[in-house]
């Protein structure tokens, strides 16, 4: 793997040729801790490790569990998600037909020759619940 090190400001350039087995362990630690490649070298290179506080094993336990509790959680709540949908799914349909009534209405009361309803605060239900 070459290694590519340039000055933030100016001309000149590092190039560090590194054997297989440094460039498979910087790989392998980039994909372990989601850093990028360069950011690991650059790491390595300037010493900035640092160790960590506390217990790995213990804090990997513990987020282990908490992945585990929210997967149960997941268990739990997605049947309630999919009823809310099949609801809002119901509230359309019914919005739509509520809408095709009261213009349904507005012409029969338009033959009979009385003033049509303006229902501004249901058809802003309608409207609502159409767009949701």
């Amino acid at each position: 793997m070459k290694l590519i090190i340039k000055p933030e400001k100016g001309f000149g350039k590092i190039e560090i040729e590194l054997d297989d087995e440094v460039a498979g362990e910087i790989k392998r630690l980039s994909e372990r801790y989601g850093v990028p490649v360069e950011r690991v070298a650059e790491i390595a290179l300037a010493g900035e490790f640092r160790e960590p506080s506390g217990e790995l094993e213990e804090l990997e336990r513990k987020v282990r569990e908490l992945e585990e509790r929210a997967w149960k959680l997941e268990k739990e709540y997605s049947s309630l998600r999919f009823k809310a949908y099949g609801l809002s799914e119901d509230n359309k349909i019914l919005a739509i037909e509520l809408s095709g009534l009261i213009a349904e209405n507005n012409q029969l009361r338009r033959f009979l020759g009385m003033k049509p309803e303006r229902n501004l605060e249901l058809r802003k239900l309608i409207s609502y619940y159409l767009q949701g």
